[in-house]
């Protein structure tokens, strides 16, 4: 039996989903022409530990899709909270060394470049895409992870507003 047609436009649906707080990472990889390319996603989730695997999701009208659906290999930087112009520059459209220009980082094991100041990376084969609705669907297969102790940013409700204090001690 088919799903039923949904009773909410898309307006609803979106803010419906804002109201699940995510982390922000921007994924980057290198291009072809030896180019970084590089955008923010807050669509970003562990799969598996055993064999060690993430997914996230990009729009198919992503003028990144194609680099990064042939790139053999991604990272996935997860922003720290004092990260927020670095969200937001990945996330405006516009030439990918546009959002390179002013921020620090570094190759990683196979090119895909690591943001400094991040509170973790992981670097990825590009094992697996799903083309679903309107989003291809990117699972990796983790090689290499760092962490630090920085907070992480956080997206709620269409904005920066809600990073995580650390947990408060109850008497």
């Amino acid at each position: 039996m088919p799903a039923a047609l949904p009773d909410f436009d898309s307006t609803a649906f979106r803010s419906a989903l804002g109201r699940f707080a995510t982390g922000v990472t921007v994924v980057t990889a290198m291009g072809a022409d030896g180019q970084p390319v590089g955008l923010t996603v807050s669509s970003f989730n562990s799969v598996s530990l055993s064999p060690p695997l993430v997914l996230w999701s990009l729009s198919l009208t992503s003028g990144s899709l194609p680099v990064l659906e042939a790139a053999g290999h991604y990272a996935v930087n997860v922003l720290a909270a004092d990260q927020i112009d670095v969200a937001r520059r990945f996330a405006t459209r516009g030439h990918p060394a546009e959002r390179f220009a002013h921020v620090t980082w570094r190759p990683g094991r196979h090119g895909a470049p690591l943001i400094d100041g991040c509170t973790a990376w992981f670097e990825c084969y590009n094992r697996s895409r799903y083309r679903e609705g309107d989003h291809c669907i990117f699972v990796g297969e983790v090689e290499h992870c760092r962490h630090t102790d920085a907070m992480p940013l956080v997206f709620h409700a269409g904005g920066f507003d809600l990073t995580p204090q650390r947990p408060r001690k109850i008497p």
